[in-house]
């Protein structure tokens, strides 16, 4: 007769919750004297903030002027269009995450859609002209709050992306006249702070352009801001570029590609999959320097918060105010470093 092997568990100190907590937290003398500093100094923080937002601050700053905070000086009659332009995002966002989980890719006319998307929403946004009975003109220049802090985000990380690619493949052409106008190009703009870019975005752009093209004072904060980012991505791209092996480049050659498809098809994809990373962190920072166009005379959210800020029966409500700035800051930069994340995973970033 056989005899059963008796089945041993594991100590329960040593796995599970338990064995969590031995491990991390207390596994060593000066571990647990660490882990009951910390639990009573973030006890003490905590216990502060709760009741500064539960019991003294006055919430009625951000209620009552909502609103504001959201499309600023946006025409209330047209607000409608916000909404349907952050419907059409929302949307395909969701069917983007649907999608991707049910069948590992979106379809191509999911693709279709969001190319579709951005000259949609701009229009539903700018609108046609003053006469026009659905669409009146809404000009760029009043756009603020939220709307202008996504939209000068978005834009810009939108145009900056391929604008970069061009520059980090010039960067290494073999032409000498295209590799130094970039190589100048990408090095000065990276040697000058975004608010100087801005203000001679501001005063030399429209010296550049034809006497007939007025840019507003948006469009020029949108492309010095554009330029500026370019020129980051750039030299993100250009360190994936370099990290790929001599060897990817010899065997394109080897089955006949050219430089372009050697480029487009080898190359150019195993490097923008290696600095995900490094490119998501350029375009969550250029989401934060949205804050800067405040200098030029723009109302983003950080400039509708100073100004909520002066009204009578809110004078001095400067943490509500700010705080409730840090929460939507917050939202949009987590957002786009898990969305980050899941495209790494996805992709193996690390592992292959």
């Amino acid at each position: 007769m056989a005899m059963q092997a008796e089945v041993i568990k594991p100590p329960r100190t040593e796995v599970g919750l338990l064995g969590w907590l031995k491990k991390n937290l207390f596994s060593t003398w000066y571990n647990v004297l660490l882990t009951i500093f910390s639990v009573a100094f973030i006890y003490v923080v905590l216990r502060a903030i709760i009741t500064w937002v539960v019991r003294d601050a006055r919430w009625a700053v951000v209620m009552v002027n909502f609103r504001v905070f959201m499309i600023g000086r946006y025409p209330a009659e047209e607000a409608w269009r916000v909404l349907v332009s952050l419907g059409i995002v929302v949307l395909l966002a969701m069917l983007t995450w649907v999608l991707r989980r049910a069948e590992g890719k979106p379809r191509r006319w999911l693709v279709i859609g969001w190319l579709l998307s951005f000259p949609l929403i701009t229009i539903l946004l700018r609108g046609f002209s003053r006469e026009s009975p659905f669409l009146p003109l809404v000009k760029p220049d009043v756009w603020s709050g939220v709307l202008l802090t996504l939209v000068l985000s978005i834009v810009g990380i939108v145009a900056s992306f391929p604008l970069g690619v061009l520059l980090a493949l010039g960067r290494r052409s073999k032409l000498p006249a295209i590799k130094v106008l970039c190589t100048v190009y990408i090095e000065t703009i990276r040697g000058v702070p975004l608010i100087s870019v801005l203000f001679m975005s501001q005063l030399m752009l429209p010296l550049f352009l034809p006497p007939e093209i007025r840019l507003g004072t948006v469009m020029r904060a949108l492309t010095g801001m554009t330029l500026f980012s370019a020129a980051y991505t750039a030299e993100n791209v250009r360190g994936g570029l370099a990290a790929i092996p001599i060897g990817q480049y010899e065997a394109a050659r080897a089955v006949g590609l050219n430089e372009a498809l050697m480029m487009g098809l080898i190359v150019l994809p195993q490097a923008l999959r290696a600095v995900i990373p490094a490119i998501v962190g350029q375009f969550i920072s250029l989401f934060k320097d949205t804050t800067l166009v405040a200098i030029v005379g723009l109302l983003d959210l950080l400039g509708i918060a100073k100004a909520v800020t002066g009204q009578k029966e809110f004078i001095g409500l400067h943490k509500e105010v700010y705080a409730f700035a840090a929460i939507i800051f917050f939202i949009c930069c987590y957002t786009m470093s898990y969305a980050s994340r899941r495209l790494e995973q996805t992709l193996g970033v690390g592992e292959r």
